[in-house]
C-alpha cells in the first residue's frame, strides 16, 4: 500500500474517532451517556452473535453494514428517534457528512463505504434488512439495560422500529423478549 493511501486512511480514521464523543439518548448501565461508537460496536457484536441464525446471509457483509451505518454521525451528530420529525431528512445529512468524512480515502475504498451506507439506508439486500432490524434491537436493549434518567420514556420503545424488527422471524423473537423487558422497565420507573 502506498504511503499516500496510508496517510489518507489514517486521516479518515482520525476523523471517524469523533464517533466516540457523539452521544446518544441512551445511557450505559453505569449511568453515563452512550456514544455512537459504543452503539455501533455492540451492534456489530449482535450481528456476529446472531449471524448464523439468519439463513443465506453473508455475515461479513452484515457486519460491514453495521460498521458504516452511523459513520456520518461523526460530523453531524445523532438525532434521537424521539426527536426526529416528519420534515427532518436525517439520511440526506448523514449522506453529505459521510461524503466529507471519507474524502481522504482511496477512491475505491471511499466508493465501497458509501455503497455500503447506501445499501443499509435503502434496505436493498437481506443483509441490510437484518442490519436495520438489529440496529433497532440494540437501541432497545441499551435503553432497557441502561441507568437512564428518571423521566426516560420507555413506552416509546414499544413502537420503535416495529417494521424493521418484523422483517425476519428471529428479529421478531428478539423483539418480543425486549418488549417484555421494556414493559417491566416502564412499570419499574413508574413505581419510583
Amino acid at each position: 500500500m502506498p504511503v499516500d493511501r496510508i496517510l489518507g486512511a489514517l486521516e479518515f480514521l482520525r476523523e471517524a474517532e469523533r464517533l466516540k464523543d457523539v452521544l446518544r439518548s441512551g445511557h450505559t448501565s453505569s449511568g453515563r451517556p452512550e456514544s455512537v461508537a459504543e452503539h455501533s460496536w455492540r451492534l456489530c457484536l449482535m450481528a456476529l452473535v446472531f449471524a448464523d441464525e439468519f439463513e443465506s446471509i453473508d455475515a461479513l457483509r452484515l457486519i460491514k453494514l453495521c460498521i458504516v451505518h452511523d459513520l456520518g454521525e461523526a460530523l453531524g451528530g445523532d438525532i434521537p428517534a424521539i426527536l426526529q420529525s416528519e420534515g427532518t431528512n436525517k439520511a440526506a445529512q448523514e449522506r453529505a457528512d459521510l461524503k466529507v468524512l471519507t474524502k481522504a480515502l482511496h477512491p475505491a475504498k471511499r466508493v465501497e463505504i458509501l455503497a455500503l451506507w447506501e445499501e443499509y439506508e435503502s434496505a436493498a439486500t437481506p443483509e441490510a434488512i437484518i442490519a436495520k432490524g438489529l440496529d433497532k434491537l440494540e437501541t432497545i436493549l441499551q435503553h432497557n439495560q441502561g441507568q437512564n434518567p428518571s423521566d426516560f420514556d420507555y413506552a416509546f420503545n414499544l413502537g420503535y422500529g416495529l417494521k424493521q424488527t418484523a422483517a425476519h422471524p428471529l428479529l421478531a423473537k428478539i423483539r418480543a423478549v425486549l418488549d417484555e423487558e421494556t414493559r417491566a422497565r416502564a412499570e419499574g420507573s413508574k413505581a419510583v
